[in-house]
């Protein structure tokens, strides 16, 4: 088919229009004129792959990583990075507007280098011993050679774990592996994934593989791979957590803990999420390790910091420790429940940090109950995020900006920071 694509879409594809068809095509841009073929057809909507770019978008320029449109990590390689902001503004836009959600007059947009950003990546064992990243649209692993997103010691740490494995495998398959850094990569954790208990201790054959390794790993941990909020942790050996600078402030991030990913940008998120504002009393929710709340911490009298993940709250408790801020261990949902039954004081800030489900009815229900002058949302998904400002603004706020915080360059993932004000 001969398609013209008329705007981007949340995912990373374009969407055409054929006889009244929705068509989405992935590699393409907008105002491109391409030659596609289907590969699904559903009553209202098909998804087509790109065969040919017949008339190019002058912002289509030449993907720096060899393994793009195979590999699933990133979507957007082909576009320049003015470009990939531009996309990102319209789709943000077009789904607030959707859900009904006045926008003020611009979006603004935050963003840094669009290449090396990632302190942390996951990989996946291909069966063969190699590892890499999911495929575009499959459930296959394409082993990967290159990561342009990532610091290149990242692949040569994995390289030399596949090594080691080829020669010994260990007590338990290997099924997966992270790698996390700090700002200035002095600092480097490994998570080994396994599906089942290892049936020999692993703490000996850990102990081992560290040594082996020529890159510096901090610690490393081997734990069971089955998506618990508290997975199983069968052996470690080293460090486990490291030390991540951002603003002048020392965090403790643990193994596993929640921590945002762009090295580039963490600094400017927290002050743009926590500069120019003071007074008696903050609330940090999904609080994760404390970014927001240990600087919360700087310019109100108290902070109260939520966060259940065992990943993520004994380092909360640490990075809280001789400041204004108190660590609670509970859901963001639990505590705006207890908040309500006890009539605790009424914050004069909110900062909400949710995952890509959002906060949901409940959640929102009671956050406007509790009448804070100001909420700070920091999203990760535009569809849950508009979902949830529909919700706010029905009450008594509004929105008074708007910020996109490029913190997934290369990819279509769109970070959102949303500051509302109560009328």
């Amino acid at each position: 088919m001969k398609l013209t694509l008329e705007k981007p879409v949340y995912g990373g594809d374009c969407l055409a229009r054929v006889e009244g068809k929705t068509v989405f095509v992935p590699l393409t841009l907008p105002g491109e004129t391409v030659l596609a073929h289907l590969t699904e057809e559903k009553r209202s909507f098909a998804k087509a792959e790109l065969d040919e770019v017949l008339a190019p978008s002058p912002n289509r320029t030449a993907p720096q990583c060899s393994h793009f449109g195979v590999c699933g990590g990133c979507q957007l390689q082909h576009a320049d990075y003015p470009a990939q902001l531009t996309m990102k503004r319209e789709v943000l836009r077009e789904t607030l507007s959707r859900a009904g959600v006045v926008i003020p007059g611009k979006i603004d947009v935050l963003a840094s280098d669009a290449w090396g950003y990632r302190n942390r990546i996951r990989l996946a064992n291909d069966g063969a011993g190699r590892f890499g990243y999911r495929a575009r649209r499959s459930h296959s692993i394409v082993p990967i050679r290159e990561c342009p997103i990532a610091p290149p010691r990242f692949l040569v740490v994995a390289e030399q774990v596949a090594a080691f494995l080829a020669t010994d495998p260990g007590p338990a398959r290997i099924t997966e592996l992270e790698l996390f850094t700090n700002q200035d990569e002095s600092q480097l954790l490994l998570t080994l994934f396994c599906e089942s208990a290892p049936v020999a201790g692993p703490e000996p054959w850990l102990a081992t593989l560290q040594e082996a390794l020529s890159t510096k790993v901090t610690g490393i941990r081997l734990q069971a791979s089955d998506g618990a909020l508290d997975p199983a942790i069968l052996a470690s050996t080293g460090d486990p957590s490291l030390t991540y600078i951002v603003g002048g402030f020392a965090y403790r991030v643990d193994h596993g803990a929640f921590f945002q990913v762009n090295r580039w940008l963490i600094d400017h998120l927290a002050a743009l999420v926590t500069g120019g504002t003071s007074g008696e009393l903050a609330w940090d929710l999904f609080a994760g390790v404390g970014l927001f709340a240990r600087r919360l911490a700087d310019s109100y009298s108290t902070v109260l910091a939520a966060e259940v993940a065992p990943a993520s709250f004994p380092a909360l408790e640490r990075n809280l420790e001789g400041t204004s801020g108190r660590p609670f261990e509970s859901t963001t949902l639990n505590f705006l429940r207890r908040n309500r039954e006890e009539r605790e004081p009424r914050p004069d800030l909110i900062v909400l940090d949710p995952p890509r489900a959002g906060l949901g009815e409940e959640t929102t229900s009671l956050l406007n109950a509790v009448h804070a002058p100001e909420m700070i949302y920091v999203s990760c998904d535009p569809a849950t995020l508009a979902r949830d400002l529909r919700s706010l603004t029905l009450e008594r706020y509004r929105i008074e900006s708007i910020t996109i915080v490029d913190m997934f360059p290369q990819t279509f993932h769109i970070e959102t920071v949303v500051r509302l004000s109560r009328g």
